[in-house]
């Protein structure tokens, strides 16, 4: 039986200097999930990420990797993308993942033909052969992100996987994401794109200032902040104002404002026998975007 946690972790702190980078972070990534760490720049994301690999050491706080309480005993069942990418120029792409196989155990052989197989699964099968400086950077770092699957891994870590790709290749990183997902394996990535990890992540955590915010679901995010609704009454009149919630702001055509707490429907009776009538309603969620930025405060999401 697996265990509930693939990587847990109570208390770490981190300082460079005088500067706490990571201050009393708890994080539970459960088992054959996809787990996002999001937080702007400098948050303290990628330390958190190596602290839990291993890479560095906590300065305080506790932590288990894969059962392990020793990161590194289980370095070979883990998969790891780091921030900053690097292959050799002058490896041809099977070879470069095959060669990141090989360093987790997996031998020459099996790992040049999951290189073909994995590279056309992602769309770059007419690039085996390709040497790594003939690629594109995008192809080049999914190139090494196939390095980092290729021994079939039960734990995935992406330290910003999606900075510096375009769309097309984003698309087929998200695609990889998952299919490591469905095979069994567990994946943890940072980001502090907001689009990736609300479509992607069953779980999530925000860090910010080196402490976590917020640890949940991403439907838990977006409940921190209530519904909004955007109406469009059958023609324009200021009397509207008078029947609608205070907060409702006029966009033109239309009146936008929270949903109210007794919900839509006494509202909606009042206008009609008004006569203002309904050309279009909807009533809206926020995104996790705003939850982010409501959880973090305005500064700290700008930076």
């Amino acid at each position: 039986m697996r265990d509930e946690w693939a990587v847990t972790a109570d208390g770490l702190v981190k300082r460079f200097g005088d500067r706490r980078v990571v201050d009393g972070v708890d994080i539970r990534v459960p088992t054959g999930s996809i787990y996002g760490v999001l937080g702007p720049n400098g948050a303290g994301k990628t330390t958190t990420l190596r602290m839990l690999l291993g890479i560095i050491e906590p300065d305080a706080g506790r932590r288990t990797l894969l059962g392990f309480d020793a990161p590194r005993d289980a370095s070979d069942r883990v998969g790891y993308l780091p921030e900053e990418r690097g292959l050799y120029p002058g490896m041809k792409a099977r070879e470069a993942i095959a060669f990141l196989g090989a360093l987790r155990g997996l031998d020459l052989k099996t790992g040049r033909a999951r290189a073909v197989t994995l590279m056309e699964g992602a769309g770059l099968g007419h690039a085996v052969d390709e040497k790594i400086r003939k690629l594109s950077k995008g192809m080049a770092q999914l190139v090494q992100l196939l390095g980092s699957v290729v021994h079939q891994p039960d734990l995935l870590v992406l330290d910003e996987p999606f900075s510096g790709l375009d769309p097309v290749n984003q698309e087929r990183l998200e695609k990889l994401i998952l299919v490591e997902r469905d095979r069994g394996a567990t994946v943890l990535f940072s980001t502090h794109i907001m689009s990736h990890a609300e479509r992607l992540c069953d779980r999530l955590a925000i860090i910010a200032g080196g402490k976590r915010r917020f640890e949940g679901t991403v439907d838990d995010a977006r409940g921190m902040l209530p519904q909004r609704v955007r109406y469009t009454p059958q023609r324009p009149d200021p009397a509207i104002a008078g029947i609608l919630p205070a907060d409702a702001v006029s966009d033109g055509a239309g009146w936008r404002f929270e949903l109210p707490g007794e919900g839509i429907e006494r509202l909606l009776v009042r206008l009609i026998d008004a006569g203002h009538g309904i050309a279009g309603l909807s009533i809206e969620r926020p995104g996790l975007h705003e939850a982010f930025v409501r959880i973090v405060g305005e500064q700290e999401a700008q930076a």
